[in-house]
């Protein structure tokens, strides 16, 4: 388990990996996304999950679920800093007949617990695992991740609303609150502001964190529910958080990341590197 520190620097780590990946595959990626989980991830695999990166397959262990796909340099950045995927493999991203393409594609070996395309579909998936478990006398627990955007998909509620009635305590949901979705910001699409009062109302036991505080996100993620209900924790964010011209900046929720984007940012991690 890593202190603060560590997860500190594991998220500079993960920062340059999300650049060094983006600029190799020669395309556009999701990197407003991926940046803005960073610290959820990174605080996930660093401290929080139970698993075995020798043993992918471990039946005990904990499930995380990237339900916003689009954010997945966020998750095979973590797995590679942990071991689970090893370097050939994570150097094969968006490459011909590659496993690790823009969207997660299920491959518990890799540690990817679930497909994406479509969103709002995590927490469903999570649902019928969680159930699954209580049967089955296991207690392995189901983190998943949706964005905020994504919360928009009435999938989520029917879910959310199911997860409650099943009093599914082994379920924590993190919302990736970053304000932003591919057409926009939220606030102007459809109004996110209540998201906390939204999944009260539906049943969960809620909290509000700062998303890129390491000490409250392990803390919210390692609690527990005072009554039979699973969690939700909203982490606000920043959409592309670290790099300064990516923070806030819609244009790169799917852009393509040049040489000379590439060495701005790369100067300004090494900065925290310096620390």
């Amino acid at each position: 388990m890593m202190d603060l520190y560590e997860l500190e620097h594991l998220c500079l780590r993960m920062r340059r990996r999300i650049l060094d990946m983006s600029l190799r595959c020669e395309g556009p990626t999701h990197l407003g996304g991926g940046l803005s989980i960073v610290e959820i991830t990174a605080a996930l695999y660093g401290s929080v999950l139970k698993f075995d990166p020798n043993n992918p397959q471990w039946d005990d262990r904990d499930r995380f679920i990237l339900s916003k796909g689009h954010g997945v340099l966020g998750l095979y950045t973590a797995l590679a800093e942990v071991g689970v995927i090893d370097e050939t493999t994570f150097l094969t991203f968006k490459q011909t007949d590659s496993h690790l393409i823009s969207h997660p594609v299920m491959n518990v070996d890799l540690g990817i617990e679930s497909s994406n395309g479509s969103l709002g579909q995590g927490l469903s998936l999570a649902i019928g695992i969680s159930w699954g478990a209580r049967f089955l006398g296991k207690t392995h627990h189901q983190y998943v991740l949706l964005g905020d955007g994504e919360c928009n998909e009435g999938s989520v509620w029917e879910a959310a609303m199911a997860a409650s009635q099943m009093g599914l305590q082994n379920i924590t949901v993190i919302v990736d609150n970053n304000g932003f979705q591919s057409d926009g910001s939220t606030e102007a699409i459809m109004t996110s502001t209540s998201l906390a009062e939204r999944w009260s109302s539906f049943g969960w036991d809620v909290s509000v964190v700062d998303g890129h505080n390491l000490d409250e996100l392990c803390s919210a993620l390692r609690a527990s529910p005072d009554h039979q209900q699973p969690r939700c924790i909203v982490a606000r964010t920043v959409k592309g958080r670290g790099i300064s011209f990516m923070e806030n900046n819609n244009e790169w929720h799917h852009n393509r990341l040049t040489q000379a984007w590439y060495d701005k940012a790369i100067e300004e991690l090494g900065q925290g590197f310096e620390c």
